[in-house]
C-alpha cells in the first residue's frame, strides 16, 4: 500500500457527462491504498483461505426473483464480446452477454482460465465479494472521494490522471481501446483485454492503473449528479460521501436494487464511445451485478 496524503481539491467536472456535474471543492484526510488493483493472484489466496464462493458462482434464490427468465437464474456473469463488425452503438446488448460459467477464475466463461493472468486485475466481483475480501484483509472499500483524490496525484486541473492529452508523445499511459469500439481493437497499448497491474506508470502517488484496464468499486452509493454537500461558511466539506441508501435492497424490485459509483474506466474505453478515462469519471453498478470490466481495491484509513 502507497500513503494518500489527503488535502483539498476540485472533485467533478462541468465539463463531460452530466453525472460530473457539479464539479466542487472537498477535502479528504490521509489514508493507505492499495498500490494496484486486486490481482487475480491475492483473489486466489483469500478464496484458498476462506473457500469463498463469489456472487455470480451461484444459482440465485428464485423466490427473490419472481416471473424472472429462468436461463437468467443461473450461475452466471456479465462478460463484454466483440461483435465481427459495426453495430449500433445505442443497444449495449449487442456486446454485453450474460453467460452461464462465467466468473472470476473463467473470465469469457466455461473454457477461459487465469493461469496466464494471474498478476491481472480480478473481474466477476459483485459488491458483497469486494466487500468479503476487504473484511479478510482487514481493510475497506474507498469512498469516491477518496478514489478520485488518489487518481489526481495531487495535481489539479488536469484532464487526465498524467495530463492533458490522451495518448502523449511518450506512448500510451493507460490500457484502453484504440479503434472503432465494440468491433476495432488495434490495441495500439499491446492489450487487448485486461493487462498486468503496474504495466504502465505510476501516478505522483505511486498508484497504478488508476485509469483504464478495470473500473473500480467505491463504497459510495450512486446518484445521478454528485450530492454536493453545501459548504459551510467556515470550512469546506470534508470526507464527503455519495447518495445514502438503505444497505439492505430487495431484489424482486429490480428497478430499486441499489447501485454504487465505480470509477476510473476500463479497457473497453474509446475516443467514439466511453470516454471516462478521466479522474471525474464515474458511473452506476449494481450492486447484485458482477463483469468482465470491473474490479477493486481497497484502503486503511488512519494514521501514516
Amino acid at each position: 500500500m502507497v500513503w494518500i496524503p489527503g488535502g483539498m481539491f476540485t472533485m467533478g467536472s462541468n465539463d463531460h457527462y452530466a453525472e460530473e456535474a457539479p464539479a466542487h471543492r472537498v477535502k479528504v484526510d490521509g489514508f493507505w491504498m492499495d498500490q494496484s488493483t486486486v490481482t487475480n493472484r491475492d483473489f486466489a489466496k483469500f478464496v484458498g483461505e476462506t473457500g469463498y464462493v463469489t456472487f455470480c458462482e451461484r444459482d440465485p434464490d428464485p423466490s427473490m426473483y419472481p416471473g424472472a427468465n429462468a436461463e437468467m437464474l443461473k450461475a452466471a456473469s456479465v462478460v463484454f464480446v466483440k461483435p465481427s463488425g459495426p453495430v449500433d452503438l445505442r443497444n449495449p446488448h449487442l456486446w454485453w452477454h450474460f453467460i452461464r460459467g462465467a466468473n472470476w477464475r473463467a473470465p469469457q466463461g466455461p473454457g477461459s482460465h487465469i493461469n496466464d493472468r494471474m498478476d491481472h486485475p480480478v473481474v466477476h466481483v459483485a459488491w458483497e465479494d469486494v466487500q468479503a475480501y476487504a473484511k479478510w484483509a482487514g481493510k475497506k472499500l474507498p469512498t469516491e472521494a477518496e478514489w478520485e483524490f488518489a487518481a489526481r496525484g495531487g495535481i489539479e486541473g488536469r484532464e487526465f490522471a498524467w495530463g492533458d492529452e490522451l495518448v502523449p508523445s511518450a506512448g500510451h499511459l493507460a490500457n484502453t481501446w484504440q479503434g472503432q469500439f465494440p468491433w476495432q481493437n488495434l490495441s495500439e497499448d499491446g492489450f487487448e483485454g485486461t493487462s498486468p497491474v503496474g504495466i504502465y506508470p505510476q501516478n505522483e502517488f505511486g498508484l497504478f492503473d488508476m485509469i483504464g484496464n478495470v473500473w473500480e468499486w467505491t463504497v459510495d452509493w450512486y446518484s445521478p449528479k454528485h450530492t454536493e454537500d453545501k459548504p459551510k461558511a467556515c470550512c469546506i466539506p470534508k470526507n464527503p460521501r455519495g447518495a445514502m441508501e438503505d444497505e439492505s435492497y430487495d431484489p424482486r424490485q429490480p428497478l430499486k436494487i441499489p447501485r454504487k459509483v465505480m470509477k476510473g474506466g476500463s479497457h473497453l474505453c474509446a475516443p467514439n464511445y466511453c470516454k471516462r478515462y478521466r479522474p471525474s469519471a464515474r458511473m452506476a453498478q449494481p450492486i447484485d451485478t458482477s463483469t468482465s470490466h470491473l474490479g477493486f481495491r481497497c484502503i486503511v484509513r488512519g494514521e501514516r
